[in-house]
């Protein structure tokens, strides 16, 4: 099963620090030594403080909440880490005990938030009578006010169809400038729990990117409250959710989380703006340009690289015939992997894609800010687009996609092999070591002799937890992740045009399914 971390935390962990006054607050010295710092503050900056802390745990723990059955007195239970909560005792203590990374997360974005509020008080105070638009949603700050109308219709409604066979997925994000996410937050939450609503949704200051999945009424209501809320409607249209077969089965719960980025890159929205982006491309023109370049006899020569944006583990499976892959396991990587690569790019021609757009939007902003290509351009819609004109395309393979399907079929290509034998195979399962995060190629005739974890070094793990104490977790490292260059260096652009590459090494294939995109 995927893990129940927050999607994105170990990169937001790995790039987070917050400057509040002369205050420096970093995860570790938060979470683990919380009593102390607090002791190093002064009393106002001390009380800002205990207020952020006791607001992100209740606005996690809110986040939580479930209906209770019809039967029972109380009006609400909780449910996390598909575990079910019948009281807040039980709740609260499972969230400080399992969820501190997040609540020191959310704890520093609401202390950034009032270090920023204070600053402009004024200037805001002085915007705020002249702001219809957020005069008029002041007003009607309650969630219930802008959650659809069931009333016609019954729960059991809501929820048939949840099916692969009926159900839906919608793949979706919308940059534009939120003055409030925690109030998102709340109400895409309840949004998603009136509906019955699966999967998970980052909100920034920056907009909201999010993944849900459950019967085709509820997320035909879901579309069409997310087109009426005043702050999505001037930016969102039908045409940008992205629909899929699938359900509320394709998520194991339900997590809606704020974080300074709605896709993690690891550098702060406000150094590099997706309103500095590359220039969008229909599926049809970008269709035009990759014929192009697929047509030219020298492609050493050419002065266009079609860019593929994402991860090592989706590009093995699926890809644009010509493309350039980077062996990279996270979003995160990207920029680090830019810096390495960067004559790579120099007077090119761009042409970048990845699954929904998303990953574009800010890693076309990247590379056009380093000022060495001739221009950059993304696909709009990404793949998922894409396929929909052009299924049997320039895009060959299956697409990755972060949920329980693992990957979405257009075509009957398969680019990759079994990990162990060699045949041809393209069926992600995760690693069968218990609470390994790694994804692993393997046939049904490999499977059946056992061949199962992601490496010879995760098998050895497995075999030890079966024979002696099960532990809690262990880190996330075998034959995988160490044998992979953290940010590979490109020998040239042909030696890195895929076309079939080689087979991993030894046995293993990972991939994380910890980044949400």
């Amino acid at each position: 099963m995927p893990s129940s971390t927050a999607p994105g935390q170990e990169d937001d962990q790995e790039a987070c620090i917050l400057r509040f006054s002369d205050l420096d607050l970093k995860d570790k010295s938060l979470i683990s030594s919380s009593n102390t710092l607090k002791a190093e503050l002064d009393g106002s900056t001390k009380k800002k403080y205990s207020f952020a802390k006791k607001k992100a745990f209740a606005l996690l723990v809110k986040t939580k909440q479930v209906p209770a059955p019809s039967y029972e007195c109380k009006e609400k239970w909780w449910k996390c880490c598909q575990q079910l909560f019948m009281n807040q005792t039980s709740i609260h203590r499972h969230v400080r005990t399992q969820h501190a990374d997040e609540i020191y997360h959310q704890t520093a974005f609401i202390l950034k938030q009032l270090a920023a509020t204070l600053s402009t008080s004024k200037s805001v105070t002085s915007a705020n009578k002249k702001n219809p638009l957020k005069e008029y949603l002041t007003h009607s700050q309650e969630v219930s006010a802008w959650l659809p109308d069931t009333s016609c219709f019954s729960p059991d409604e809501l929820k048939s169809g949840q099916g692969s066979e009926e159900g839906e997925v919608l793949l979706y994000y919308c940059y534009c400038d939120l003055e409030d996410p925690q109030w998102i937050c709340a109400w895409q939450t309840a949004l998603c729990q009136h509906l019955h609503l699966t999967g998970k949704i980052r909100i920034a200051t920056e907009g909201i990117n999010g993944t849900v999945g459950g019967s085709k009424l509820a997320t035909r209501l879901y579309v069409e409250a997310m087109l009426s809320y005043p702050l999505f409607k001037d930016y969102l249209c039908k045409e940008d959710f992205k629909i899929s077969r699938g359900g509320a089965h394709c998520f194991p719960e339900l997590r809606v989380g704020v974080f300074e980025e709605i896709v993690p890159m690891g550098i702060s929205p406000y150094k590099i703006s997706y309103k500095k982006r590359g220039i969008h491309l229909s599926p049809g023109e970008f269709h035009k340009e990759v014929e192009k370049f697929l047509s030219q006899a020298d492609k050493e020569q050419s002065d266009t690289i079609l860019l593929d944006c994402r991860n090592f583990y989706e590009s093995k499976i699926g890809r644009f015939q010509g493309c350039l892959a980077p062996d990279i396991r996270k979003f995160s990587y990207f920029p680090s992997y830019v810096d390495t690569n960067l004559e790579l790019f120099r007077e090119k021609r761009v042409l970048m894609y990845c699954t929904g757009g998303i990953r574009c939007e800010r890693g076309s902003a990247y590379l056009k800010a380093k000022g060495v290509c001739k221009e950059v351009f993304q696909l709009k819609g990404g793949i998922h687009k894409y396929l929909e004109e052009f299924p049997h395309g320039f895009y060959k393979g299956k697409m990755f996609v972060f949920d329980e399907r693992y990957a979405l079929c257009y075509n009957s290509d398969v680019l990759s092999e079994c990990s162990y034998c060699g045949a041809q195979w393209d069926q992600y399962k995760l690693c069968s070591t218990p609470q390994c995060r790694q994804l692993v190629l393997t046939c049904p005739a490999c499977q059946g002799q056992g061949f199962t974890a992601c490496c010879v070094t995760c098998q050895d793990k497995g075999d030890r937890q079966a024979s002696g104490p099960t532990q809690d977790s262990f880190k996330e490292e075998c034959e995988c992740t160490a044998r992979r260059p953290h940010i590979p260096r490109e020998v040239s652009q042909h030696a890195q045009l895929s076309v079939n590459p080689a087979p991993e090494p030894s046995v293993g294939e990972d991939g994380s399914l910890l980044v949400f995109q």
